[in-house]
């Protein structure tokens, strides 16, 4: 395989533009140990780089060097010519030092704490990156140029010869060669985007204008623009954690990094006329979310200058084989540093085997044109943009020509034209719809403007129903549609009835996002599945998922739904909502019923709920991002607390509705970064009915008689087991992400992750509630004690599951307790 790469690099390299001197290699000790963590560099220069766990290195500069220079601590430096521009499968041995410096005590492997001349320097950090950067001014602005591409990788001649790009084989003419790893790649999607950065440091506020945004093919598409977005957003490498993949990597500068890091000062020179030190940096154990590399640290500011960070190769993170940052700092004002230059580079695969392919994501930023202390007003940063305008995605070439802060290589240029091109290739459109089908569910029938589906919802199967077909639809002109319109049918073989929905809403005002919305359904639904339940008509339906379950699952609910809502977001991400809805109730099975006594003497029994409701909710979700500026808008990240609020009034009377009553509700829920902890989640909820209700009115604590696990729920509790009118629960898990696992030798290489949870509720029934009830299923509510339960659960296994050993904690003499359950979840994390 080697030789193949370099036959083809060979080949290919009149073509390579960027690159003008490259090698690679391995470095070994005199016994033929690979050393890593060896810092190789071109003579003369600060371009370098360091070996990985298997000594092997790749390094690539646009400027000329004849000799390359390698050094390790406790080995004598060495440094070797470069014959040729190209230099691979170089081996190159050290020779043990015959002397130490005399002032420094040196370690191979982990290095002393005490002593230690690189963790002098680090503590300098430490105490002057407040005193450095943008936080020192009350205000600055900035332009900010960021360019993403993601690049297939590995190529070779089984690759181009493939059947799978017959007839697309012009693709190849892009080719290019990795500066970081050495390896061929090919381009096949870019994305620009220019803005400008605002900031108030004494108002704690941010807001970034988008000027103008272009990508290869996919120019108009918000939701591709703001997943990018996210999965490379914005770090400062001072923070103690960086934060990216959903993971939190602790920073070679962190205050934590004593405990974390070897640190080894390995030289000084002048960069730019300042005079800096440069520290390799390795981590101390494998398996954990942390870095190898170096930086360039100034003597005086003790800002960092220059600094490369590539991430652990044993890190437990799926689907990325490798990561590497660089950044780089200019002097203003000769004291202040400013970051000007951030790449990026990734490599997702399957598989973190050398050989296997991959893609590589790689992102540039640029920075100019530094502001500062120019104040403006606080209404500034709150205004928010509220219609899409098409300008910002279609600037011409010419507006990319003065923003761009450094010119597209010929490659990149090509892959524009060749995404034009490609889009025409029948082949590639089916492959590009199978792809957009998996991800949004959906089948998109352009010439009807529909989407079919969704198509996991095809198939359910419940004890009422048996299996259930299904078959959905929505109105989808584009991303910001003002207006959608859903529908579905449904058809169970058992029961042998057909059931439908259909809803529409409409976007009325973009600015404060008033929406007006309606809808009807007539379904079989598990109506105790959850406590603060949703108000859209066409919500997901729990009752057909239960194909695999514990015990009876026959206590279903036939319901016919009308809504009607108005909502409206005046305030960013707090949104404020009015429903007046009708419902119908009863049972769907023979075997179960919601029976209720209609008067005081308990003498006349009615089976049907007949229910007005009137309900008012509000939803804060601070720190939200989203994309789109229709009706419907896209979640571009994850890790924002949700509030919510509502206030129900069942009013009796009105369309016939049977009760009168008042319902008061709130929930909390927010997923938490724990630095190198790994992530803790909570969701708390909290409910109170004033007034009588039966059993369809009343709150169910939510059990789990599903195999799968399903977040809000008890598993270890079967449907209506504690029925309450006034309740309190709280699920809180954390996930460690491997820290525990990681450091147990033989379960290492498997990158499993730790979880543990523990669930509560507490809640009680009124009197009136209890006289009113003839369904046959006792009122038991945890009043005396709280339940709990508690889990063990192993994640990340083969990538994708996460199995949970549940524990009912208490309340187990009850007849059909079961005291143990195994669940499982199909998992996609980094």
């Amino acid at each position: 395989m080697k030789y193949i790469l370099s036959i083809l690099l060979f080949f290919t390299a009149p073509f390579f533009l960027l690159a003008q001197t490259k090698a690679g290699g391995l470095v070994f000790d005199p016994g033929g140990n690979p050393i890593p963590f060896a810092n190789v560099v071109f003579a003369g220069s600060t371009e370098g780089t360091i070996t990985n766990e298997d000594g092997r290195f790749y390094i690539q500069s646009d400027a000329n060097y004849n000799q390359l220079k390698v050094s390790f601590v406790g080995f004598e430096s060495l440094v070797i010519d470069l014959p040729q521009k190209v230099n691979y499968n170089l081996e190159i041995t050290l020779k043990e030092e015959t002397e130490s410096l005399s002032e420094v005590v040196i370690y191979t492997g982990k290095q002393s704490k005490k002593n230690n001349p690189a963790i002098d320097i680090l503590r300098k950090i430490w105490a002057n990156k407040r005193s450095n950067g943008l936080s020192q001014f009350k205000q600055y602005e900035y332009d900010k140029y960021e360019k993403v591409e993601f690049d297939l990788n590995t190529i070779d001649s089984s690759l181009i010869n493939s059947k799978i790009f017959n007839k697309m084989e012009f693709i190849f003419d892009q080719m290019d060669t990795s500066r970081i790893t050495g390896k061929t790649y090919l381009p096949i999607f870019i994305n620009e985007r220019s803005s400008k950065v605002y900031g108030d440091n004494v108002l704690g506020k941010e807001k970034e204008e988008l000027e103008g945004n272009r990508n290869s093919g996919f120019n108009t598409n918000q939701t591709l623009i703001a997943f990018i977005q996210e999965l490379y957003n914005d770090f400062n490498v001072y923070d103690n954690y960086l934060k990216f993949f959903d993971k939190s990597f602790v920073s070679p500068l962190s205050t934590t990094g004593i405990d974390t890091y070897n640190y080894v000062l390995a030289d000084s020179a002048f960069i730019k006329n300042k005079w800096c030190y440069n520290i390799i940096y390795y981590p101390r154990r494998p398996a954990e979310l942390t870095f190898k590399g170096d930086f360039w640290v100034n003597d005086t500011t003790w800002a960092i200058k220059e600094i490369n960070l590539q991430v652990n190769k044993s890190a437990n993170i799926n689907w990325v084989k490798e990561i590497y940052i660089e950044q780089e700092f200019e002097v203003l004002n000769d004291s202040v540093f400013l970051i000007t230059r951030d790449y990026f580079l990734s490599d997702f695969a399957l598989r973190k085997k050398e050989g296997s392919r991959g893609v590589y994501g790689k992102r540039t930023t640029l920075f100019d044109d530094y502001k500062f202390d120019q104040k403006r007003e606080e209404d500034f940063y709150d205004e928010r943009v509220t219609q899409y305008d098409e300008s910002v995605y279609t600037k011409p070439d010419d507006f990319w020509e003065e923003k761009r802060l450094e010119p597209l290589s010929k490659d990149e240029k090509g892959v524009y034209v060749m995404l034009d091109s490609l889009k025409k290739v029948p082949k590639f459109q089916r492959f590009y719809d199978a792809g957009a089908m998996l991800v949004s569910g959906y089948y998109e029938w352009d010439r009807a403007n529909l989407d079919i589906g969704p198509i996991f919802s095809v198939f359910g199967f419940n004890d009422v129903e048996g299996l259930r077909l299904r078959l959905g639809a929505r109105t989808y002109f584009g991303q910001n549609d003002p207006w959608r319109l859903e529908g579905f049918g449904a058809y169970g073989f058992k029961d042998e009835k057909f059931k439908f929905g259909i809803s529409g809403k409409v976007l009325l005002d973009a600015k404060s996002r008033l929406i007006l919305s309606g809808g009807y359904r007539q379904d079989v639904e598990q109506i105790a599945a959850s406590l603060t339940t949703s108000t859209d008509v066409l919500g997901r339906n729990l009752a057909s998922s239960s194909l695999v379950t514990v015990g009876n699952n026959d206590q279903l609910t036939s319901i016919k739904l009308a809504n009607f809502a108005i909502e409206a977001e005046f305030l960013k991400n707090l949104k404020v909502r009015y429903d007046l809805s009708y419902r119908t109730l009863e049972s769907a099975s023979p075997t179960f019923n919601l029976d209720y006594y209609t008067d005081f003497t308990q003498s006349e029994i009615k089976s049907q709920v007949k229910q007005t409701e009137m309900v008012v909710s509000t939803i804060f979700e601070p720190g939200k991002r989203t994309s789109g500026y229709g009706v419907e808008r896209t979640t571009s990240n994850e890790w924002f607390p949700t509030i919510f609020v509502g206030y129900t009034k069942g009013v009796e009377g009105l369309f016939e509705s049977d009760f009168d009553y008042e319902k008061i509700q709130l929930s909390y829920r927010q997923p938490w970064r724990m630095g190198g902890l790994g992530t803790f989640s909570s969701l708390i909820e909290a409910g109170k009915t004033f007034g009588e209700v039966p059993l369809g009115l009343m709150s169910v604590i939510p059990g789990n008689q599903n195999l799968f696990s399903i977040y809000g729920t008890f598993p270890q509790l079967n449907f209506y087991e504690f029925v309450t009118d006034t309740y309190l629960t709280a699920h809180l898990e954390h996930n460690f992400g491997g820290r525990i696992f990681g450091r147990i030798p033989f379960l290492r290489k498997l990158n499993l992750r730790e979880i543990v949870g523990v669930k509560g509720a507490w809640g009680s029934v009124s009197d009136e509630n209890r006289l009113i009830n003839a369904s046959g299923v006792d009122y038991l509510a945890p009043d005396d004690k709280p339940y709990y339960e508690y889990s063990f659960g192993v994640g990340n296994i083969l990538k994708v599951l996460r199995i949970d050993f549940n524990f009912r904690g208490n309340y187990l003499d009850l007849p059909e307790a079961r005291k143990f359950g195994v669940t499982g979840a199909l998992e996609f994390s980094f």
